[in-house]
């Protein structure tokens, strides 16, 4: 009779993190075709630029200052970001709690800041096109903000039940600090183009 070699897996881990795991390569599939959507409307954006030369379309300059507030938040919620990634790679409940607490806050609060951003735009979506291309911008990042801080609030109170006894929960924290960095870099680009080309121009 054959033998068939064996192999003893039951010491293998139950879960992994970052490319370990499939979310992870969902989560950066959703990103490349995310992405692809910001590069379209930011194509759209500079071919009307480059079609005006007289810009922005006898409308106000955006002010600044709100979607530089959100700039500023978004960037300093990276630093906390990565102490959480750190903590949910180590499997540390009681850090990794505070951290999506944290995060949940940081999330928020752009938000609350981006409702002031839409009328500091000075222009209406409807207005021209112009109006259309910038508010097609801020929109999707604004959903991206929207389904990121979603997830976040949700791990969140996942991870204060007893669905947290599961080490998959941490492998989960791992991907929404992996998509948070996204949403983070892909406001970069957007916020130039829309508050800082017109006044180069």
């Amino acid at each position: 009779m054959k033998q068939r070699p064996a192999v003893d897996l039951s010491e293998l881990p139950t879960f992994g993190h970052g490319p370990r795991t499939p979310t992870w390569w969902g989560t950066l599939a959703f990103m490349a075709l995310e992405g692809m959507g910001f590069a379209i409307a930011a194509g759209s954006y500079l071919y009307l630029a480059y079609l005006t030369p007289q810009r922005p379309l006898s409308a106000p300059t955006p002010n600044h200052w709100p979607g530089t507030i959100v700039t500023l938040l978004l960037l300093a919620s990276l630093v906390p970001n990565h102490i959480l990634k750190r903590h949910a790679e180590a499997c540390e409940m009681l850090p990794v709690r505070i951290g999506l607490v944290v995060m949940s806050l940081l999330g928020i609060a752009p938000l609350v800041v981006r409702w002031f951003e839409f009328p500091a735009l000075n222009i209406y979506w409807d207005t021209n096109a112009y109006g259309s291309m910038l508010w097609v911008m801020l929109g999707l990042h604004t959903a991206h903000l929207i389904t990121d801080v979603g997830d976040t609030l949700v791990l969140t109170a996942l991870m204060f039940t007893r669905h947290a006894n599961s080490g998959r929960r941490f492998a989960d924290v791992g991907d929404n600090v992996f998509y948070w960095d996204f949403v983070v870099v892909t406001w970069i680009p957007i916020y130039l183009l829309i508050y800082w080309m017109p006044r180069l121009d």
